[in-house]
């Protein structure tokens, strides 16, 4: 190559400071601020707490659930993040549960007796056909399966007490003290004695909620009762019939308004699925 080729070649010292002038220049990437590093950090650490809580929730009664205090588990995991293995075998889900509530109303200085409605239904109606049921739709089947639970564990004397009625103002003392009177555990008086304040505060809204309109709610009563379904070896006979239920009933019950109750609200939600449930809507 001749030395006037390898000149005419080679670039300018001008051009050269030209090409480098306008070279487009490589940013360093932004340093990550402090605040989105520390919502970062604390969506990671409650991702891991939420994990470690539901397999704590799921995993069956060992020492293993003792690294976090039930109260603190429950308290987490009801009522949002409630779950079980009881859609599966060996002992899936093989029951319905039904609450009932009925009551006595004042109407202007004459005591009425309403029909039965039927709770677990109308929140049922919330939950059928919707993509994101609310978890307020399974609150009275919840209720009563709890309730049965405890009812069960009770004596047959306790049980028939029960059945009785319960109007004074401090109903529930005197209730404790009469199963007391025919039973010796304690323990599973004052847990089923929970259920009951649960249920009836629960029956006491709803009778208000649909009745209060009429008149005074003077007491509630409700029935508890579970179905079992046809058993998986005669599902394909077309003659096949569920079991009776089981049924737990209560006597009256003077009404239970617990503190902070908002009663309004609840008759805002309840009512129109009462109504769409019983064909009003």
């Amino acid at each position: 190559m001749t030395a006037a080729l390898r000149a005419r070649k080679k670039p300018h010292e001008s051009e050269l400071s030209e090409t480098t002038a306008t070279a487009p220049e490589t940013s360093a990437r932004p340093a990550i601020r402090w605040p989105v590093r520390l919502v970062a950090i604390l969506a990671v650490v409650f991702m891991l707490w939420h994990v470690f809580a539901s397999f704590l929730w799921i995993f069956p009664p060992s020492p293993f659930r003792q690294l976090v205090s039930m109260n603190t588990l429950t308290s987490y995991m009801i009522p949002f993040f409630g779950q079980s293995w009881s859609v599966f075998a060996p002992e899936p889900i093989n029951g319905d549960y039904h609450l009932n509530v009925r009551a006595v109303i004042d109407k202007n200085g004459v005591e009425e007796e309403t029909g039965w409605v039927s709770a677990n239904r109308a929140e049922l109606s919330a939950v059928t056909n919707h993509l994101f049921p609310p978890r307020a739709g399974i609150q009275s089947e919840q209720l009563a399966s709890m309730h049965r639970e405890a009812f069960l564990k009770l004596e047959e004397a306790q049980q028939t007490i029960l059945a009785g009625d319960f109007k004074a103002t401090d109903w529930e003392a005197g209730m404790r003290e009469a199963l007391l009177a025919d039973g010796k555990n304690a323990v599973l008086v004052d847990g089923y004695l929970a259920r009951e304040h649960l249920t009836t505060a629960y029956a006491t809204q709803v009778a208000k909620a649909v009745w209060g309109d009429e008149g005074e709610v003077l007491r509630v009563q409700y029935r508890i009762s579970r179905q079992n379904v046809v058993v998986y070896a005669e599902r394909n006979n077309p003659d096949a019939k569920r079991p009776e239920p089981f049924l737990v009933t209560t006597g009256w019950r003077s009404p239970i308004v617990n503190p902070g109750q908002n009663e309004a609200a609840f008759a805002d939600v309840f009512v129109p699925l009462y109504e769409r449930s019983v064909g009003i809507r």
